[in-house]
Formats: structure tokens, sequence, C-alpha cells
């Protein structure tokens, strides 16, 4: 389901935007560039990308900048790369709304690998699971969660959520009315740990509510805040 997908490359340095392009292409995806972030918002945005490998440090609008301006209107998953490996930059990418982020010196086959794994998982590829028999649906009152199809629909409404979205949605419905701290989240849905900075979980958290409330209020509901402690999925029998 990988095959054909298309994938924006953003880096600066066109050794790099050439390397992973050459990689990625053997892998049978379609390729495209873009060497400056004001370029690559405007192709993210009038384009319909599978992925988009974003590199950190950018000429005009730098690699933040362009996510965060993404996400106000699309859940493309992004893959950041940088230069820069501190925790600080890390957690300003998954703020935005970054799925993946790969540091600098890296290998192109890991990065052919973390393209694989992110759009297996993404909920805005073009895939559709065709078998009419779900095997992994979660029901709820308000929310269905299709997990063959990776797919949120609130009240009859599909909601386009990123892939660490969907995650953080999906991990928490897996255990409802179950409180779960933020280092917990941290630690299960992106697998790292902050040693304190929890922005992450909220800023995700805050996310989902607005996506599911646009089209229910009941959905969006679901999502509970235990103050002092974290989060839980409620579900009502309403």
């Amino acid at each position: 389901m990988d095959k054909q997908a298309r994938i924006l490359v953003v880096d600066d340095e066109e050794r790099i935007r050439r390397l992973i392009r050459m990689y990625l292409e053997r892998e049978e995806y379609e390729v495209e560039e873009a060497e400056d972030g004001d370029a690559a918002l405007q192709k993210a945005v009038q384009e319909d990308y599978d992925l988009i490998v974003l590199d950190l440090m950018l000429p005009g609008k730098d690699g933040i900048e362009v996510c965060k301006a993404l996400r106000e209107t699309k859940a493309t998953p992004v893959i950041m790369l940088t230069a820069k490996g501190e925790e600080s930059n890390r957690v300003q990418g998954f703020e935005v709304g970054t799925d993946d982020y790969i540091v600098k010196p890296f290998s192109p086959r890991e990065v052919v690998l973390r393209v694989k794994a992110l759009l297996r998982r993404s909920s805005s590829t073009k895939f559709l699971e065709t078998s009419t028999a779900a095997k992994n649906v979660l029901v709820f009152p308000h929310m269905t969660i299709d997990n063959d199809a990776h797919r949120i629909t609130a009240d009859g409404h599909e909601v386009a959520l990123t892939p660490k979205e969907y995650e953080l949605l999906n991990y928490m419905a897996q255990s409802p009315d179950k409180v779960f701290d933020r280092a917990q989240l941290l630690k299960e849905v992106w697998q790292y740990e902050f040693f304190g900075d929890l922005r992450t979980v909220d800023t995700h958290v805050k996310r989902l509510r607005e996506k599911l409330s646009k089209v229910s209020a009941s959905a969006a509901g679901m999502i509970v805040t235990v103050w002092g402690v974290g989060y839980k999925f409620e579900v009502n029998g309403d």
C-alpha cells in the first residue's frame, strides 16, 4: 500500500535532497523537492502529498513555521530533519505537529524505513481498507475508531487527524475511563521522555478536541482532563 505515495522532500542542501530522493524513488515513491520554507509551504498546501520530509533549518520560513502553518489546514504526515539533536528542538517540533524526527547525520535507509512506518500508520494516506469485515474497530457513543482503515468518525463525520493525533486518541480509547498522566502518554505514544516538559501532550489534546468539536461536541467531550494528573477517554452511555 506504500507504493506510488507522493512525498515532498524539503532541504536547502541539494545533495541531501537528491540523496533522499534517490533512495525513495528506489522504493517506487513519487518524489518532489523544495529548497526553502516558503516554497515548501506553498507546495504542501496546494498539492496533496502523502508525506513530507522537512528540514528544520531552512531559508525563509524554518521547518517549525512551515509545519505550524501546514497544520492549520492539513494533516499531512511530517518527518522533521535537523542537525540539532537538542531535546528542545524535538519538543518544539512535536508541539507544532511533527510526527517523527531524524537527527543529521542519518542513514538514507533509516529515512526510508521511517517513511514506510509513518505511511503505514498515517490517517491521511489515500489507501482505504477494502475488506468489509473490519476486525479492529472500536465503537463508542458518538465515535468510531476503525484501525483497519485508520479512520475516525464522530457522529457519522470523518475526522482528519495527523498520525500522532490518531495514535494518541486510539491509545487512550483502548482503555476507556482509565486516567493517563502526561509522562505516560509521552512515553507510550511518542516513545520519548522529555524530563518534565509535557506541553506536547497538552497541545495534541487541544488539537484533537478542536477537530472533533467541529463535527461533534459530544465526541470532543469524551477526552476529559483530570486536573493535576492527565487525561482520560470517557465513555458515557448517552
